[in-house]
């Protein structure tokens, strides 16, 4: 599903270069749940960037199913990523002015979905928001406008699920609600899931742990309990 070979993103700066990722050899197989960890400044959140296509690395392929997406215009990765890719974020991201429901049928009818309404409705439903329906996020707590950008991430059916730091801002009991329903996701859709986390007991959670430090990758482990 993933595969990045020679993997190198740098910056430049007042006459210095800033290596962030280096020499990252990394395949990622269809369906597999990935968490990333590292300590901060080790290259978690510009490699998921990459994989996204929201950045451009200074060399080395990303191909995703055989297409090597470094070589995409703008537009054919606005495209990859509205066909292929739902994200998740720390911070949310989603539409103040929309209902719950509204969040997720956007989502779907932006990428032409069928039976949007319904898709949305039911997997509102999944992650445990079927009461909240026609709440606006600012009525809903924190943990059930993570929920909801679950459900809006899924709506789609994607190939391939980023998420950067999905629980980040939560509490403990927040946090294991979320990651619980990651994880049930990834069993039931099948979806690849890539997961930033510095949270060790979340990362646990994964099939395989990737560890970065100084913008490489030192670890990686198999979860034989997952």
């Amino acid at each position: 599903m993933i595969q990045i070979s020679q993997l190198n993103k740098s910056l430049h700066g007042g006459g210095h270069r800033v290596d962030i990722l280096t020499d990252i050899d990394l395949t990622i197989p269809d369906g597999q749940f990935v968490a990333v960890t590292g300590p901060s400044g080790s290259g978690k959140t510009t490699l998921l960037s990459l994989m996204a296509g929201l950045d451009a690395p200074t060399s080395g392929s990303i191909v995703i199913d055989q297409e090597d997406i470094t070589k995409l215009n703008e537009d054919e990765l606005a495209l990859l990523r509205g066909r292929r890719f739902g994200f998740i974020f720390q911070n949310f991201h989603l539409i103040p002015t929309l209902t719950a429901l509204e969040n997720v049928i956007l989502a779907a009818e932006l990428n032409g979905a069928d039976h949007a309404h319904n898709r949305s409705k039911n997997l509102l439903g999944v992650v445990g928001l079927e009461d909240r329906l026609h709440h606006y996020p600012s009525q809903l707590s924190g943990g059930e406008q993570q929920r909801l950008s679950l459900a809006r991430a899924f709506v789609n059916e994607p190939d391939i699920v980023l998420a950067d730091e999905p629980t980040g801002n939560l509490d403990s009991k927040n946090s294991e609600h979320i990651i619980g329903l990651i994880a049930e996701l990834h069993r039931v859709k099948k979806a690849t899931i890539v997961l930033v986390t510095h949270e060790a007991h979340i990362a646990e959670r994964a099939e395989r742990v990737l560890t970065l430090a100084d913008g490489r990758i030192v670890n990686d482990f198999v979860n034989p309990a997952s």
